[in-house]
């Protein structure tokens, strides 16, 4: 006589147990990292714009006081980013839209500093969350 061969039914609930715990951990994870490549995306739009207030100072010594005076178009615009504005100081605001209602419409200013020569960034202000901005944006 053949032996029967199988999963019993406590065997199958158990790896289906398994199975829901390890999904409930990763579904959020995946969401913050998809949301922080979005952000991402940001920083990179924000990219010439950190060139150009960083041309302007050095040529001008002084920081712009707008997207104008910093040679760029008043409107910039990309998938996530509703608005990049280069405000007094030569500080640059990120407005972000369609990622997730957590961030959609948040912020990330990035301030610049001179010192010898050199303008460094910071992005440490605006409302984005610290869970969703790229690592060297966190506080």
């Amino acid at each position: 006589m053949k032996k029967m061969q199988g999963f019993t039914l406590i065997e199958l609930m158990i790896v289906i147990a398994i199975l829901g715990i390890l999904l409930a951990i990763a579904i959020p994870a995946y969401n913050d990292y998809t949301i922080r490549a979005r952000i991402s995306e940001g920083l990179n739009v924000a990219a010439a714009a950190k060139m150009a207030v960083s041309e302007t100072r050095l040529s001008s010594n002084a920081w712009p006081a707008d997207n104008t005076a910093a040679g760029l178009n008043a409107t910039i615009q990309s998938t996530y980013v509703s608005g990049l504005a280069v405000g007094p100081g030569g500080v640059i605001t990120i407005t972000y839209r369609n990622i997730d209602p957590a961030v959609n419409t948040q912020t990330i200013i990035m301030t610049p500093s001179f010192a010898g020569g050199t303008v460094r960034w910071t992005c440490t202000g605006g409302s984005v969350q610290a869970r969703f901005r790229p690592q060297n944006c966190r506080a």
